[in-house]
This record gives structure tokens, C-alpha cells and sequence, in this order.
């Protein structure tokens, strides 16, 4: 669903909404902000660099604060790209990617032996921070809820990357577990205003009282967040929101409340980002807006935990889960193997990701195999000469009753 006058998406945003956000925001921002709900959302995918090294995007034009992230003109059917079950890609929003820059130019100045996000499904930023990360950095992602992180645990396992584990348990889990950590995400919980243009259902999911809501949960999870950073380390906030209750009161309490300091980010004026927009407060923080920015909404800030940054030697031992945590770990799924690798065609491969039994060429050798599409892995199959039964895993498998009949490829090789 698409607003396409100012009538309809004042009738549909709430109210109160509209009025606390003209104010922070003023006409001008506003208004373009609204004009941007007339506007298809731009649609934009983040290319594995372990994976994708061989292709580039078709049509694509490359997202200023990613260096893999390329919009594309138009949304295809990515259900029906085996590409993308196979991790060569992932769909996400643009402004997310800016964690990307974030990382990057964070892992420049600090040593990045361990990081945590805490807050990880579907797992945009997760594999984000895994291809952005020194390879040489462990990344623990965890989710608290089990259906979103046996969905975290899946995107995870697709991407492919070493130093890469999933949990399933709650921030004061972590905390209470003793780890420490050089980096942790917190892309916490939040009241969704900058989905509004994306995602329409989240418009009748906001009220004032969920808003107060996620304020006292991000200030929960942060404080357990908190105590799991070592001195020095920097914690990355981020919301999909636009008010300052969820952003800069915030950012304002974690500066008062611990030895912290907001730091900066060298950013692009061309990329139209916004500033704080609570008076009085002149931290570096990063807001994008739609109608400004060319994408959803998004709000961050990099704070670094302040005290002695010395013992990089025991900084770099393997963390040990402990307690919950070790608990709650997730297994990946195995996708490869020593296992021979057989290349089948589209149509095969669309079987393949339907749970379909498939025959495989008569020189295929019998037992486990790795299923392939363009020389990328699908996942196993045990052939038996007749047939080939699927391994894939039944809660992954896509449930389409289309075929297409060719493979119009999202990405082109070069």
C-alpha cells in the first residue's frame, strides 16, 4: 500500500504523531517527509563479499555508506533468486548500511578482537558486521525470541562466514555470563516511525504509550549492554524511529549515567543526513529520514566506553560462553562440506529450494552431494542414482506455487 496524496497520509498518520513531528523536525523536513510517502521506497541489496566477489549488480547504482550496497531501479522476486538463499546477497534497507561506514571506520582505531550484537534478527546488521568486522573478530549475534532467531540463525548460516556464532537469550543473560566485549550493536526495540512509508502496518502498531514503552526497554538493554563493554570499547545505537524520546533523551541519559563520549563519524554532506534535532543538544548523531535521505529512517550514535584500554593480549583470548548463554546457542546448518559439488539448472535449482526430490546428471557421483547454483552452494543432497533426496531443511524451504519459467538474473556476471 501506497499513499498517493497528502489527504490519505494525514488521515492515516495518528495524530500525535504528525504534530511532535512537524515540531522536531520543522515544516520544511516535514513536508518533504511526507512527499517521500507519494514516492516508491527505494529497494536496495548488500552483495556478501565472500560470495559475490565475481559479480556486480545489474542497472545497480552503489550506496554512498556501503561499500556492497548497490539500489536497484526495481523490486524483482527475490523469493525465486536461488543467489539469494545461496548468501550471495541480502536484501536490506539502505540507511541500515550505513553501520558499514560505522564499523569501518571504527575498526581503525580500536582493536576489534570480540563484538556483540544484541539485538540481531532477521540478521541485516549481523552480516553486515560479519563482512565489515577484521576477519580475525569473533561476532556473537543473539536474538531473544526463539522463532526470529531460528531466523537470524538461518540468514547467519547463508552468509557463510567463520567467527560467526547465534544465540537465543536476553541481554541480562550476557551480563550476568561475565563476557566482555570490544563492540556491541544495540539496534534495540522501537516504536518503527521510520518504517511507516515501508512498512504501512506499523503505522496502527504506534501510540505514545508504546513510544514511553521502548524508551524504558532500550535504557534496559543498554544498561545490560553496558556492562558487558570493556573500557574502551564502543557501543553502536541505532533505531527506526524519529522521535528524541527513543534517540537523543537517550544518547543524553548513557552520557550522564556512565563514563562515556559521543564520537564521530566522518560522513558525505551529499548524503543528506540529519543532525540532532533535540535543542540543546549538539552530540554527533546521525538521522535519516525519508524524502532527505534516500531511504527509510534511521537513527544512530557511536559512544565509547571510557577507562583504561590496556590488556590487549588477554582482550584477544577466545571469549568462553558461559551460563544462559552457552545455553541458548544456536546451531548453523551445514550448507557444504568436503562433499562433491554438482551444478544443477534454475528450474532445479527452484525444486531444489521447494524440498522436491531432483535427479541428478547420470555422472553425479552416489551419496552426499553439495547442490549448486552458478557454482554457488545450495545446501546437501544424498543421491541415489535414481533420484537425489533433499536435505535441505524443511523450515527454509520456499512455499510458491509460480515457477518462472527462465532465471532473470538480479545479478550479472562480469
Amino acid at each position: 500500500m501506497f499513499f498517493r496524496n497528502f489527504a490519505a497520509i494525514m488521515t492515516v498518520l495518528p495524530l500525535a504523531f504528525t504534530e511532535e513531528t512537524r515540531r522536531l523536525m520543522g515544516d520544511e523536513r516535514f513536508e518533504r517527509y511526507l512527499q517521500s510517502f507519494e514516492e516508491e521506497p527505494p529497494v536496495s541489496i548488500r552483495l556478501n563479499p565472500m560470495k559475490a566477489g565475481a559479480m556486480t549488480v545489474a542497472d545497480g547504482e552503489l550506496v554512498p555508506w556501503c561499500l556492497t550496497g548497490y539500489y536497484l531501479k526495481s523490486r524483482p522476486n527475490f523469493t525465486m533468486d536461488p543467489l539469494l538463499h545461496a548468501g550471495c546477497y541480502y536484501v536490506q534497507e539502505a540507511a541500515s548500511m550505513f553501520v558499514d561506514e560505522v564499523i569501518r571506520q571504527c575498526a581503525k582505531g580500536h582493536e576489534l578482537h570480540n563484538a556483540l550484537d544484541l539485538c540481531a534478527a532477521p540478521g541485516g546488521k549481523s552480516t553486515l558486521l560479519r563482512a565489515a568486522l577484521p576477519e580475525s573478530c569473533m561476532l556473537y549475534s543473539n536474538e531473544p525470541i526463539r522463532q526470529r532467531a531460528s531466523i537470524l540463525a538461518e540468514n547467519v548460516g547463508k552468509w557463510g562466514y567463520a567467527g560467526h556464532v547465534v544465540t537465543n537469550c536476553y541481554p541480562h543473560d550476557y551480563r550476568r555470563a561475565g563476557m566482555l566485549f570490544d563492540l556491541i550493536l544495540c539496534d534495540v526495540p522501537c516504536s518503527g516511525e521510520g518504517m511507516f512509508r515501508k512498512d504501512p502496518a506499523t503505522i496502527g502498531e504506534w501510540s505514545l504509550q508504546q513510544v514511553e514503552k521502548c524508551r524504558q526497554l532500550q535504557r534496559e538493554i543498554v544498561a545490560d549492554a553496558w556492562a558487558c563493554l570493556r573500557d574502551g570499547g564502543i557501543l553502536v545505537y541505532s533505531t527506526c524511529t524519529f522521535n528524541t524520546k527513543e534517540n537523543e533523551e537517550n544518547i543524553r541519559w548513557m552520557l550522564d549515567e556512565f563514563d562515556a563520549e559521543a564520537i564521530p563519524i566522518r560522513t558525505d554532506a551529499e548524503w543528506h543526513i540529519t543532525g540532532s534535532l533535540l535543542s540543546g543538544f549538539t552530540e554527533p548523531v546521525y538521522r535519516f529520514i525519508p524524502g532527505i535521505t534516500r531511504s527509510e529512517g534511521l537513527f544512530l550514535c557511536v559512544v565509547r566506553k571510557n577507562g583504561d584500554t590496556g590488556h590487549a593480549a588477554r582482550r584477544a583470548d577466545k571469549l568462553q560462553l558461559k551460563g544462559k548463554v552457552a545455553q541458548s546457542l544456536m546451531p548453523l546448518e551445514v550448507l557444504t562440506g568436503n562433499y562433491p559439488l554438482v551444478d544443477v539448472s534454475y528450474q532445479q535449482a527452484i525444486a531444489y529450494l521447494r524440498r522436491e526430490a531432483i535427479v541428478l546428471p547420470a555422472d553425479c557421483p552416489r551419496g552426499l552431494v553439495t547442490v549448486c547454483f552458478q557454482g554457488h552452494p545450495l545446501g546437501l543432497a544424498k543421491n541415489i542414482g535414481t533420484r537425489a533426496n533433499n536435505l535441505y531443511p524443511k523450515e527454509w524451504r520456499i512455499k510458491t506455487t509460480h515457477i518462472p519459467t527462465d532465471y532473470e538474473a538480479i545479478l550479472r556476471h562480469t
